[in-house]
């Protein structure tokens, strides 16, 4: 199990946990689709007799494995920011650059979200009353998870942005003041 504990030595938020659990469940995917992976080499090369399911599982699997880490990478703040003009400014500019970060993903999720919503919950229902147990509807299911992962993006950078900036939980033991971002 990873640890729990968010960077710059903070308190663990319910976000950081939670983007914590789900990261490990990601890590146990990877796993699966090695081990599915692994069984479909088995099978058509020994036993001659490929299968129909495991490429697009494998698939499945990686798409939501990526998705997941996303995630991951906003928490943990290593998504890509430009730490050449970041680490150059004041920390007010800082700020200015966080707000307007902040601002940009939640407006990209929303008309994400607005947008795209009708269009995936269309997809995805048809997708559920065609699908058979030997040809699980994978691919629809994706769309839907795309959404869930924008938004959930988005509420780490909220949850991040208040760690940051309006110290809420910040741990005793934190060495870096209290307006420092990495």
């Amino acid at each position: 199990m990873q640890n729990l504990t968010p960077p710059h030595g903070k308190k663990a938020t319910t976000v950081d946990r939670i983007v914590s659990v789900s990261s490990s469940c990601a890590m146990l995917l990877i796993l699966i689709a090695v081990s599915i992976t692994l069984y479909e080499i088995v099978m058509r090369y020994i036993f001659e007799g490929a299968t129909s399911w495991v490429y697009k599982t494998t698939l499945w699997l990686a798409a939501v494995t990526y998705l997941v880490s996303g995630i991951f990478a906003m928490q943990r703040r290593e998504h890509i920011r430009v730490t050449v003009l970041y680490d150059a400014v004041s920390p007010k500019l800082r700020l200015i650059f966080d707000y307007l970060a902040l601002y940009v993903f939640v407006v990209y999720a929303t008309l994400m979200l607005v947008g795209s919503a009708d269009h995936v919950w269309v997809v995805f229902s048809h997708a559920v009353k065609t699908g058979t147990i030997s040809s699980l509807p994978f691919g629809p299911t994706i769309k839907p998870l795309v959404l869930l992962a924008t938004a959930s993006v988005v509420i780490v950078a909220i949850n991040n942005f208040l760690l940051d900036h309006l110290n809420i939980t910040r741990s005793k033991k934190s060495v870096l003041p209290d307006n420092c971002t990495e």
